[in-house]
């Protein structure tokens, strides 16, 4: 006897929780997770992490997580936060963490809704549906670092694509966790600098990521991650 299959609504619940809560928070919450409300109160923010260190930090750490698990508004204002109250390290560690866990939490609703069902229905098809899926099975890290590493790539989808084509967890996890480094530390680095900024009365230059010095050097990193694949297409057509 097999087990009946889960009801769809109770396994598609979490991920459908956290599309209404995203859609909620971009019409309620864009006001407070915004640039003009850091400044606003960095003062009291200030002050309350001079008296809670610790305190602050797992704070910080959980509203990162619940920011990015439930892609409410604010991502980077979150990132330039962790900067502004803990330098550029540990702030960078602490945004890091924050986001990989958020991502995960997102990975494991849309794997547990529709990850599975769709995966085992792209390796039972045929045709160019299997090749794709093949394709992405063979180069998973290298795929995983490259949806990481691209600036263009918004951090959502990034987030659900791999749920949706059977990558492991401790792939996604690691992947995520190392991949997103270098974009997270060109932000919190931004975001330390705050102090300044504020007094001038001027606003970040959040498309720093785009300006030749940081992103020559982000995709240099992408050609690598890329190299393997490339590798194993022109192996794969020789037939070495």
């Amino acid at each position: 006897m097999t087990d009946k299959p889960a009801n769809p609504l109770l396994r598609n619940l979490p991920l459908l929780t956290i599309i209404v809560v995203a859609v909620l928070g971009a019409i309620y919450l864009r006001d407070y997770l915004s640039f003009e409300a850091l400044a606003e109160n960095r003062e009291a923010l200030i002050g309350f992490r001079d008296d809670n260190y610790l305190l602050t930090v797992l704070v910080f750490i959980l509203a990162y997580v619940v920011i990015v698990a439930f892609s409410l508004p604010g991502a980077t204002i979150a990132t330039l936060t962790g900067g502004f109250l803990f330098a550029t390290f540990p702030g960078a560690l602490f945004n890091i963490t924050g986001a990989t866990l958020g991502a995960i939490g997102i990975f494991l609703a849309a794997r547990w809704g529709l990850g599975e069902k769709l995966a085992a229905k792209m390796e039972s098809s045929e045709g160019a549906v299997k090749k794709i899926k093949e394709g992405i099975d063979n180069n998973q890290w290298e795929m995983l670092f490259l949806i990481r590493l691209v600036p263009a790539v918004p951090f959502f989808v990034a987030n659900l694509v791999p749920a949706l084509v059977g990558v492991p967890l401790f792939r996604f996890a690691v992947s995520t966790f190392l991949g997103i480094i270098p974009g997270a530390v060109v932000y919190t680095s931004v975001g330390a600098g705050l102090g300044e900024v504020f007094a001038r009365g001027e606003t970040p230059n959040l498309g720093i990521i785009f300006e030749p010095a940081i992103l020559l050097p982000i995709l240099g990193l992408c050609a690598l991650a890329a190299l393997p694949i490339v590798i194993k297409a022109v192996r794969g057509k020789k037939g070495l």
